[in-house]
């Protein structure tokens, strides 16, 4: 499967600096900001910074260290914001989206970790 990475889609331009985020953190891989247009109370991106188009090509094609890297961002940021799952009954959901059928947006993989309320059913069932 050839992968084709349009590196002026808005997370490529972000990663650039060409457009301004709100960073919750940033590694040597990764980048996690806030959504602009957010879900829930807290709802944050977290996107490699290398040229993957999705969660598959990410898992790929990418070193060692990138995968480990995003893998304890996502992590961290679930700490940051506190809600890891625990005693308080805190919690949080993370999606990531691929191709036309998932209804990706943007071709750049990206995880929405989405907290701070109940989040309901992710998928109802087929009928």
């Amino acid at each position: 499967m050839a992968y084709n990475y349009d590196d002026q889609n808005i997370f490529a331009k972000i990663l650039r600096g060409e457009i301004p985020n709100n960073t919750v953190l940033e590694t040597e891989h990764s980048l996690a900001f806030r959504d602009i247009a957010p879900q829930a109370p807290d709802h944050v991106l977290v996107i490699p910074k290398g040229a993957y188009v999705c969660f598959d090509h990410f898992a790929l094609e990418a070193s060692d260290a990138e995968i480990v890297d995003f893998t304890r961002a996502v992590g961290e940021v679930a700490k940051q914001l506190g809600v890891q799952p625990g005693e308080s009954g805190a919690g949080y959901r993370l999606l990531s989206n691929a191709g036309d059928d998932g209804v990706q947006e943007v071709p750049h993989l990206h995880v929405h970790l989405v907290a701070g309320r109940p989040l309901g059913r992710m998928i109802q069932p087929a009928r």
